[in-house]
């Protein structure tokens, strides 16, 4: 088991879902029930699954929790294309979270890859 306060995946996946949460505030509040709840729901589950595969007893298990959050990761940022495509966000700041995301995904695999 880890200490997944001791991750910096999970205190960088922390941040971001705290930064979409602030990004999202903006939002149109016609998107309350659909894009803005589906982008704060991919970034909580981020931080939650590196959480919780950290409490898991083999290696294996936490690996597909590492799993489950890369792909939160691909979610959050085809919604956050979206986001911008509907012009919710603007480009530059859209381009800075992609730039966040894909360093995370970076970072989930190769830990995953050393637990493998």
């Amino acid at each position: 088991m880890h200490n997944f306060k001791k991750l910096d995946i999970w205190t960088r996946s922390m941040d971001l879902a705290s930064e979409i949460y602030l990004l999202t505030n903006s939002f149109p509040n016609i998107e309350r029930f659909c894009l803005i709840s589906q982008m704060q729901r991919s970034a909580v589950s981020i931080p939650s699954n590196i959480a919780e595969g950290s409490a898991k007893s083999s290696n294996k298990d936490f690996s597909r929790f590492l799993e489950m959050s890369i792909g939160s990761l691909f979610e959050l940022e085809t919604q956050l294309i979206l986001a911008t495509k509907l012009n919710y966000l603007e480009s530059v700041v859209s381009i800075s979270t992609q730039n966040k995301i894909n360093e995370l995904q970076k970072m989930i695999i190769g830990f995953k890859n050393k637990l493998d």
